[in-house]
């Protein structure tokens, strides 16, 4: 199996040129249904509101597509069409449309999440957000930050003391009760807190413009995307307990190791 660590730079290249295809060819879809008509809203879970739309999926199909021109032998793990193994060792993860909700709502906190790597996390990341034309980049070369012509590099800023910290989660009622309670502890302790901000909030980690995301109930398409921008920018992202987070699950991810540390302390208190 290839380490994401392993990869060489030449097909680190091949990977981000890759990953911009994909970003490129979603952003037209989105824009063809966002704040319009037609959106085909349909809910996944019963006895709760999970949406998808036709932009969902066709954003999906016109990624698998490429993939499979570009990169055949990859595997692939998407959101809407599940998972096709690869024999590379390498498997792209994709949500065509992370934050429905607020796609639905007219709300532009939504994105296009990118990330191919192996089975130890991303190698490279996307967060990518069509309305804005801002795309969020994590290599192992670093964080980049794109508009347009506009092109910097990013990087998390320092925040020792969580009193300073300005924290981030989409639902006010995080996960299971107990999970909620676990956070409700942070949240006390935080200068800020800021709700609905769906994948942009950890790319405004990664641009410093953040110090928390805390989150539960993901499956690896919500999050290795964004692990990849945070951690190419400087910053840290775990589960609850400290380990790995690319398989979903719960995510506290920092832009400062002492903000992380504080955090995941009060969650396990």
């Amino acid at each position: 199996m290839t380490q994401t660590n392993d990869l060489p730079p030449s097909l680190q290249s091949e990977l981000l040129s890759v990953a911009h295809a994909l970003a490129d060819a979603a952003r037209p879809i989105a824009m063809q249904y966002f704040r319009k008509g037609g959106q085909g809203v349909e809910n996944k879970l019963e006895g709760d509101f999970d949406p998808v739309t036709v932009a969902d999926r066709e954003i999906e199909q016109a990624m698998r597509a490429i993939l499979a021109e570009r990169r055949p032998d990859d595997g692939i793990f998407g959101e809407e069409f599940g998972q096709t193994k690869g024999t590379t060792g390498l498997t792209w993860v994709l949500d065509p449309i992370d934050g429905t909700r607020a796609f639905i709502s007219g709300l532009p906190t939504w994105g296009v999440l990118i990330a191919v790597g192996g089975q130890d996390g991303p190698q490279i990341g996307m967060i990518d957000q069509p309305f804005i034309a801002e795309r969020f980049i994590g290599t192992p070369r670093g964080a980049r930050w794109q508009r347009g012509h506009e092109d910097i590099a990013l990087k998390v800023r320092a925040c020792a003391d969580l009193a300073d910290a300005t924290l981030f989660t989409t639902f006010p009622e995080v996960g299971t009760p107990a999970e909620r309670l676990a956070f409700e502890r942070v949240r006390d302790r935080v200068k800020l807190t800021r709700y609905g901000v769906d994948c942009y909030a950890y790319g405004l980690i990664g641009a410093g413009q953040a110090d928390l995301v805390i989150e539960a109930g993901l499956n690896a398409y919500d999050v290795q995307g964004p692990i990849a921008v945070i951690q190419a920018a400087g910053g840290i992202v775990t589960d609850w307990q400290g380990g790995p987070a690319h398989n979903g699950g719960t995510a506290l991810a920092a832009g400062d190791a002492r903000t992380h540390a504080a955090a995941l302390e009060l969650l396990n208190a």
